[in-house]
């Protein structure tokens, strides 16, 4: 089906702060807004304290990509994890009521990036519009009283369905409660033009670090949290740098950097009296040129023991020619099955399984360039315009119908935009 021209569609936010919801989700807007619907974002935060970083909402890059693709964006203005961030996220002000009020009521359907924004969508006295909850993590148990809030809109008839990004997401929600005719999956997607191998960029990349053209290269893209267990990454580390004398480790996302007080003690936890195998451990924090970055390395790992669902990191890598090792969390291992490695949650493993994807990543290069086609952009954003068009045809479309079959020729019938007219 193609995309309904002229439908008007609403996002809504936690807040602009690193991780790959975000991102996924931001490319998916940014796609139905060029294939002719008109796309709003109501962020709840303007500032969030995440990863010891603090993130503003106008530094964001997906913040200034929406913006750049002319996508609105406002925001509530609330704080998170700063001192004066002090209000319960469960309760709204009068006036953050009505910017909600007047952004809903501008739109035909309402996207929930992930659970949590229910929280403001379920708040009695808001225009009804369907909501279509998009979903990126496997544990929903873990998700505070988010999970409740999905429960009690679904309850009340709000949501009309939910995007899992992952098949363990679709089975963590439906164990979890949710029926499973509203859970739809659509895997995540990243734009190939952007994500693909770069000679140039490879050389480039290892040049501003210092790091050796023939090196081999481990990259950890991940924002500082407890579920992507950077413990165990680092014990990893030292064992592959120890045997790779002439390997390096890079680091990037939000709380990978010197400044983060927790990373560091892992780091000195880690590499206690190894400070030459330290010295080839890179921080970069957050990175804007993702696809640089995985093209000057070799292996993208990930070493999450829970919560995960379609890692981003992963399929970026792949597309960009390193080899994905991960721990089997979510469905990371049918992500890289046939072109990468799973491994147990043991430090030796890990290391081990390094060394294999260095050693084979020539062999692999095939595999994982017929896998592009399967995780591109173009297919994830069809997807959301397919759902949305059935949920706007069933839900708006229905009131519609019911009520001119209350009033008789009183409600006119939907306008036919003149290049679906026959």
């Amino acid at each position: 089906m193609r995309t309904r021209h002229g439908l008007r569609v609403l996002s809504v936010y936690e807040g602009f702060f690193s991780g790959g919801a975000r991102i996924v989700h931001s490319e998916v807007v940014l796609g139905l807004a060029e294939g002719g619907q008109s796309h709003q974002v109501l962020s709840i935060h303007g500032e969030v304290h995440r990863e010891a970083t603090r993130q503003r909402m106008e530094d964001d890059h997906c913040y200034r990509a929406l913006t750049a693709g002319e996508v609105g964006v406002t925001s509530l203005g609330r704080t998170a994890g700063l001192v004066d961030g002090s209000v319960a996220a469960s309760v709204f002000s009068g006036p953050e009521l009505a910017e909600t009020a007047r952004a809903m009521a501008g739109a035909d359907v309402i996207l929930s990036l992930k659970e949590q924004p229910l929280a403001l969508l379920n708040q009695a006295g808001l225009p009804r519009r369907p909501v279509v909850v998009c979903l990126h993590r496997s544990d929903p148990e873990n998700q505070g009283p988010a999970l409740d809030e999905l429960k009690a809109a679904i309850a009340d008839g709000t949501v009309a369905a939910c995007v899992c990004c992952a098949e363990s997401t679709r089975a963590a929600y439906e164990a979890a409660g949710i029926p499973a005719e509203l859970l739809h999956v659509i895997p995540n997607g990243v734009d190939l033009l952007r994500f693909r191998p770069d000679a140039a960029a490879r050389l480039e990349f290892r040049r501003s670090l210092g790091i050796p053209a023939a090196a081999p290269v481990v990259v950890f893209a991940a924002r500082y949290a407890h579920m992507k267990n950077v413990p165990l990454f680092l014990r990893a580390a030292r064992t592959w740098l120890a045997r790779e004398g002439g390997g390096h480790v890079v680091m990037c996302g939000a709380g990978m950097t010197d400044a983060n007080p927790a990373l560091r003690a892992d780091l000195e936890a880690a590499f206690a009296g190894e400070p030459g195998l330290a010295g080839r451990v890179h921080l970069l924090g957050v990175r804007h040129d993702m696809e640089a970055v995985y093209a000057g390395s070799d292996v993208v790992a990930l070493t999450s023991v829970s919560g995960e669902a379609a890692p981003l990191c992963l399929i970026e890598g792949m597309m960009c020619g390193a080899v994905p090792v991960t721990t089997d969390v979510g469905d990371s291992a049918a992500i890289v099955t046939g072109h990468g490695f799973v491994t147990p949650p043991d430090p030796g493993a890990i290391a081990l399984a390094w060394s294999a994807a260095i050693a084979g990543r020539a062999e692999l290069a095939p595999a994982l360039e017929r896998s592009r086609e399967r995780f591109s952009r173009t297919r994830m954003i069809a997807a959301y315009a397919a759902l949305l068009d059935e949920v706007y045809a069933s839900h708006v479309g229905g009131q519609l119908i019911a009520a001119q079959h209350a009033v008789g020729d009183a409600v006119p019938p939907p306008a036919v935009p003149e290049d679906d007219a026959a």
